[in-house]
């Protein structure tokens, strides 16, 4: 692994380069995490970032514990991309704008999301009018065309055709996370539930909904968007970030949380860049236990939202914003959202990739580029 596992403390590390852009405050949050009541490990990815109390791009292994505030509102919070029969080489951008529409709004096809909710073991509940939407702050849905290859036979056998647009889709459980995390808070504040009680196995039982119901949405928000393009697609990745689950790690069984960090023993995976910029198809090497069977889950904030406006109006009008540097187009109608998500305000994925190379944690197998990146026509369902 080189010098890019780096110790920060008895029981943490982060996955970085010399060069890699690393807030102290989230490497003071890091640490703070490590010592929560039974917290064995804790492993920043080279997208770490400070969050609200707790950090953002790492793992954390805890035993005599779980921790529901490890795994935020967003539970089952994760990206799964499909393979299009649209080709590359025939897309007109214009045509392709117009066609995606809005899909900020509850799918009219009721009877359809009944179905899918049926097929996904989804219970009806409260949340169930934003199935299909893919919600406010670093969710999208991103049309992507492969643009460089460097292992033909692992994309071969993952069923990716470089010839046809790939579609991925970044969403999680929307308000129904909110809610299960909200409730247990204000029963239990931040504190971890111990193992085998009563309110482990209930929080567990919400979570694993919670996780069923965030799948489920971004297979909707993909149909919806096939359909409307008038496409098909099939899916060849699913993964969460933010969940936790029994996990033994050094031979010490106990409960691993993600929070915006990707599974490195699930097979391969996407790794984002910002709107603006490169995406990489990864493979794992091997199931690093020191750094918690995790990788980084996209390029990672270098910006607060608050201060992105201030810092980028000048630069261009949202209008503006909406071209990027790599060619691709940007449907974003919120005014200050296009901003909070600019390419600027996130670190260069080709930094986390390299630090991720260089720890000897994956191998890249294609990069792929924007096309057009779908946030919200301006009608949000929060």
């Amino acid at each position: 692994m080189g010098n890019f596992v780096k110790e920060v403390s008895e029981r943490a590390c982060v996955v970085a380069s010399d060069a890699t852009w690393m807030e102290d405050a989230a490497i003071a949050q890091l640490i703070v995490t490590s010592q929560l009541e039974g917290m064995q490990r804790v492993a920043g990815m080279p997208d770490l970032h400070p969050g609200r109390g707790y950090p953002v791009g790492a793992a954390f292994f805890s035993t005599t514990h779980l921790y529901p505030a490890l795994v935020g509102n967003d539970i089952g919070c994760g990206m799964a991309l499909w393979q299009t029969d649209l080709r590359a080489g025939s897309v007109k951008l214009d045509k392709l704008e117009k066609r995606v529409g809005n899909i900020d709004g509850p799918m009219e096809d009721r009877a359809f999301v009944e179905h899918a909710m049926t097929a996904a073991g989804v219970r009806t509940c409260a949340s169930e009018v934003s199935l299909g939407t893919i919600g406010g702050g670093n969710h999208f849905a991103e049309f992507q065309q492969v643009d460089a290859v460097f292992l033909p036979e692992a994309l071969a056998a993952l069923g990716i055709d470089k010839q046809h647009l790939l579609l991925l889709v970044h969403s999680g459980s929307r308000g129904l996370g909110e809610h299960i995390l909200r409730t247990h808070v204000d029963a239990f504040g931040h504190h971890g539930l111990q193992t085998g009680s009563a309110e482990a196995m209930a929080y567990l039982e919400q979570h694993e909904a919670a996780l069923r119901f965030a799948q489920c949405n971004r297979h909707l928000i993909a149909h919806r968007l096939l359909t409307n393009v008038r496409a098909d697609g099939r899916c060849v990745l699913e993964l969460h970030h933010n969940h936790v689950a029994s996990a033994t790690i050094h031979g010490k069984t106990g409960w691993l949380h993600r929070k915006g960090a990707t599974p490195s023993d699930l097979g391969p995976v996407l790794i984002p860049g910002s709107r603006g910029d490169h995406s990489y198809l990864v493979r794992p090497m091997h199931p690093c236990q020191d750094t918690l069977l995790s990788l980084a889950h996209g390029a990672g904030r270098k910006w607060i939202r608050s201060a992105c406006k201030a810092r980028l109006f000048k630069l261009g009008t949202p209008t503006q914003m909406s071209r990027t540097a790599l060619g691709s187009r940007v449907i974003c109608n919120d005014r200050q959202l296009i901003y909070e998500e600019a390419p600027q305000a996130y670190k260069d994925v080709d930094s986390v990739i390299e630090s991720l190379v260089g720890a000897g944690l994956v191998e890249v197998l294609a990069r792929t580029k924007p096309v057009l990146t779908y946030k919200t026509q301006g009608g949000c369902c929060e």
